[in-house]
């Protein structure tokens, strides 16, 4: 890990996405925080040249998770600096069953907000990863995660019904109804995987706050979105996954893999349609599981692929996300978290793939 030291970024610093968005000519780190004035007097400075943009952020990224369930504190470690070295300077852990809290006093790892433990119905989702409880329990452990949490709690909002042989909601709407208030109360956002259609109108009814993955709207329920204002983290990068996963279930669940590959076929389709209508759309990679950390250049690739602007895509992972996360961008006197890039990522986002530097809390990191 760098020390920290006072750092003069020269180059091109964007105040937006859009290509006339004002821009300046530099800025300086000083005892780990932005300024856009020049320091009075001499101060020793290391010199940084380049297009620089806000951390990167994912929206959806799940730290101290595998495959098979929590993962010890150096997997863990080096999942977060995967991420770091990416760009991904601020992570929405979307669930985990790891305690990492131990991350928030290493100056070196991305600043985290946690979303608790996953709470999924019983029998209802991957094994080891979540809470499995009974409707009747939900509101008690959303006010538990509540607490846990960084003002986030994720509920699984639907999973494969074995009975049904086909993804199916979780939970009835008037338990949702009331967990999603009691979080609330808390002070916390709710936010639910749902790859399905039938879950999506009881939940944003229901006052939920923010959908993951959202492969299953439709003409029905997007203006219903739009209208309350509730966001959608799309994961078009864990999206990709559903041939393989339905050509691995086929021969039991002839009909979830049907469902899978249909939501695949129109997934840009439906990210584009959910943006047109006005829906806030943020990158997230749903790293950790079985899909590898380090893809937010990635995702924000897809997302322009599906047919949103390239700044829109670029803003789902820096302005527009951070804003909506509660957390400063480059901004006078706000902590140095911040990437710097040898090109304009905004005239083509593949840029985001070779960040030039990262500075994390005023150090050069990478």
């Amino acid at each position: 890990m760098s020390e920290r030291g006072n750092l003069h970024i020269r180059g091109r610093v964007p105040t937006g996405p859009d290509p006339d968005a004002d821009i300046r000519d530099e800025l300086w780190v000083v005892d780990g925080r932005i300024t856009f004035e020049r320091p009075r007097g001499p101060l020793e400075t290391t010199t940084v040249e380049g297009w620089v943009l806000p951390g990167l952020v994912d929206a959806h990224c799940h730290v101290g998770l595998d495959a098979h369930g929590a993962v010890d504190e150096a997997t863990s470690e080096k999942q977060a600096l995967t991420d770091r070295d990416a760009g991904a300077l601020l992570v929405r852990d979307a669930g985990s069953p790891a305690d990492t809290r131990w991350i928030d006093d290493r100056e070196d790892l991305p600043r985290i907000i946690r979303a608790g433990r996953h709470i999924a119905r019983t029998r209802r989702y991957i094994r080891n990863y979540a809470h499995e409880i009974e409707p009747g329990d939900l509101v008690a452990f959303v006010r538990r995660e509540a607490r846990r949490g960084d003002g986030w709690v994720k509920l699984v909002g639907d999973w494969i019904d074995r009975e049904r042989g086909d993804l199916a909601p979780c939970w009835p709407r008037t338990e949702v109804a009331a967990a999603i208030a009691a979080a609330h109360e808390e002070g916390a956002r709710v936010t639910a995987h749902c790859f399905a259609e039938d879950s999506l109108r009881d939940l944003v009814e229901a006052g939920i706050d923010c959908v993951e993955h959202a492969t299953g709207l439709t003409e029905e329920t997007i203006p219903l979105f739009a209208e309350r204002g509730v966001a959608i983290v799309p994961t078009l990068v864990n999206i990709a996954t559903f041939p393989r996963l339905a050509a691995g279930g086929e021969a039991k669940f002839p009909r979830w893999a049907d469902h899978l590959r249909r939501l695949h076929e129109r997934r840009y389709d439906t990210v584009r349609a959910a943006y047109d209508a006005g829906i806030p759309v943020f990158a997230g990679t749903d790293a950790g599981g079985s899909l590898a950390h380090g893809l937010v250049a990635e995702e924000v690739a897809e997302l322009v692929t599906a047919g949103i602007p390239a700044p829109a895509a670029l803003s789902a992972a820096t302005w527009a996300a951070r804003a909506w996360l509660g957390r400063p961008g480059l901004e006078e006197g706000a902590p140095a978290d911040l990437v710097v890039y040898g090109e304009d990522p905004r005239a083509d986002v593949r840029v985001l793939a070779a960040p030039r530097r990262v500075v994390l809390r005023g150090r050069v990191v990478r």
